[in-house]
């Protein structure tokens, strides 16, 4: 189709130029719209307005530092098992949510600070350049770092005082929240790897009926689980407690027990051992009452509860920790001390 067939309303008009020249004005989608005129700020004609965006920047930039200082107390302060209800989170650890909080303060208020300074105070003019090959001829570069010297006086960095010092204050603080993380590297655990909540007269309960064992509950060839007398599901740190507590009973016919040991901690075939797979840490729960086998099944070592709990199979280090028990006067099994050895997998201070 020709241009003599489209109809006349559908042309772009054109307009003549003070240079003799033409432009088309309507319909041109490529038409340059042009810059609008620029409209200057409150804080560009008034002082006192800029002044109090200095201050709010400030502000933003103190903030930033109570809120670093207040990470630091958090974190040398608050207990690691304290346990807060916030609405409408829930329960939550109080030294992760006072850690997050106070972090977050910190690095929104640098952000915030520092956006209110660009849109208030820096230089807000509008400039158009025209599209440079990547490699940048001398005169440009030349440019460039005459650009940047005048961006540098137009943030008016060098002025505002007040800004830049609370600035260098909030970013030579806020590093600091890394630094005190370090502290977890110590200290040592100590003994508490070695200790767990049995000790001498705890009773066995039952996990699921949470009710005290005796030896009459536990049919031969069963598997039952047990936890120590007091300890409960609703407790703050019962996962901790129970990550090294947790107990598995068995009852073996005695003259098929072939450790001396093993009968001699038991009552009446009942063997108590830990729980907790000397591998990486994983529960056993897998248990074959013809070959008295327990079964890992993270990565599947095998225990043979009737030998010791010796390790048969698998890459489990070491045999399980066997727990000593009899019966108090009422009839119910109990514990007659900790566990022999350390539960779970191996650590390096073990010895």
């Amino acid at each position: 189709m020709s241009s003599q067939d489209i109809p006349e309303e559908n042309l772009p008009t054109e307009q003549e130029t003070g240079h003799g020249s033409s432009v088309a004005v309507k319909d041109d989608p490529f038409a340059d719209p042009g810059l609008p005129e620029h409209e200057h700020r409150i804080q560009d004609i008034e002082e006192r307005a800029a002044k109090r965006s200095e201050r709010v920047v400030a502000m933003l930039f103190t903030i930033s530092m109570l809120a670093t200082v207040a990470f630091i107390a958090s974190y040398v302060t608050i207990d690691v098992d304290k346990i807060i209800y916030v609405f409408p989170i829930g329960h939550i650890s109080a030294l992760n949510f006072a850690l997050g909080l106070t972090l977050g303060v910190a690095l929104f208020c640098i952000g915030a600070g520092a956006v209110h300074w660009a849109r208030t105070l820096m230089s807000d003019v509008e400039v158009a350049s025209e599209r440079h090959p990547i490699e940048a001829a001398p005169e440009v570069k030349a440019q460039v770092l005459a650009d940047f010297a005048d961006g540098a006086r137009e943030s008016q960095f060098g002025r505002r005082k007040l800004i830049r010092n609370t600035l260098f204050g909030a970013l030579a603080l806020v590093p600091l929240s890394g630094v005190v993380l370090l502290r977890d590297l110590g200290p040592l655990p100590g003994t508490k790897l070695r200790h767990t909540a049995w000790k001498k007269g705890k009773k066995l309960v039952n996990m699921n009926t949470n009710e005290p064992l005796r030896a009459s509950d536990i049919a031969v060839g069963s598997l039952t689980f047990a936890k120590p007398e007091g300890v409960e599901e609703h407790d703050e740190d019962f996962q901790q407690v129970m990550g090294k507590a947790a107990l598995m009973l068995v009852r073996i016919q005695p003259e098929n027990i072939k450790d001396k040991r093993e009968l001699e901690w038991s009552h009446e075939g009942v063997v108590a051992y830990s729980k907790i797979c000397t591998h990486v840490g994983c529960p056993i729960s897998l248990y074959e009452q013809q070959t008295h086998h327990v079964l890992c099944p993270c990565h599947q070592s095998t225990f043979d509860l009737s030998d010791g709990a010796r390790v048969i199979f698998g890459p489990a280090g070491h045999a399980l920790p066997q727990l000593r028990i009899g019966v108090d006067s009422e009839g119910y099994l109990e514990a007659l001390g900790d566990f022999d050895e350390p539960v779970g997998p191996a650590f390096w201070e073990r010895g």
